[in-house]
């Protein structure tokens, strides 16, 4: 297995892998069609095996302290995407990728890293492997049909929403106990060294 730098050329691999990856997860729906290009520098590696990438990670990062992340002091980096192609996964493929980021990160004087995932209890035991701390979290909920009645408010003549996405930050996360579709958003934190 090689890591390396992410090439533009890589994009369509990019986008297979990480389609492959979330799809039996809670951000099964999170699908691309073309890869993000960052605002501010970034660490961006792919893992392949015979010219195939089989993982990433993307990393945006800050040069000046509270750009990019939303917590901590000193400069870090936002993991927006860390995915490992389900053929190759429990391979220490996302590990490899990990490390070789915090090596970069120490070298652009990075002191954290900070990931945002759904509670896909393997992913977040995954994360806490890496002994990254869970740090805060809210949830993601999803209104479908009559699931918005009563709760989702319309001020538009014949526009009538059939599905809703929704952030909530309230603590009484038990009046949505009836919603099919909702998942804890959760934030990690890792201080790199």
């Amino acid at each position: 297995m090689l890591i390396r730098d992410y090439k533009v050329e890589d994009e369509q691999g990019w986008l297979s892998c990480r389609v492959l990856a979330f799809l039996n997860t809670a951000y099964y729906d999170n699908v691309l069609n073309k890869k993000e290009v960052y605002e501010n520098p970034s660490i961006e590696l792919v893992a392949e095996i015979d010219g195939q990438i089989i993982g990433l990670i993307d990393i945006e990062y800050e040069i000046q302290e509270s750009t990019v992340c939303s917590r901590g002091k000193g400069l870090g980096g936002m993991i927006w995407h860390i995915a490992v192609h389900p053929d190759y996964s429990r391979q220490g493929i996302g590990e490899g990728l990990l490390k070789v980021a915090e090596k970069r990160a120490i070298e652009k004087n990075l002191n954290r890293f900070e990931a945002w995932t759904r509670d896909d209890n393997w992913v977040l035991n995954w994360y806490r492997k890496m002994r990254f701390n869970l740090v805060e979290s809210y949830f993601h909920i999803y209104f479908e049909g009559n699931e918005m009645n009563n709760r989702i408010t319309n001020n538009v003549s014949k526009l009538y929403p059939v599905s809703t996405f929704a952030h909530y930050v309230g603590e009484d996360v038990e009046q949505f106990n009836s919603v099919k579709r909702k998942h804890q958003c959760v934030c990690f934190e890792k201080y790199i060294d």
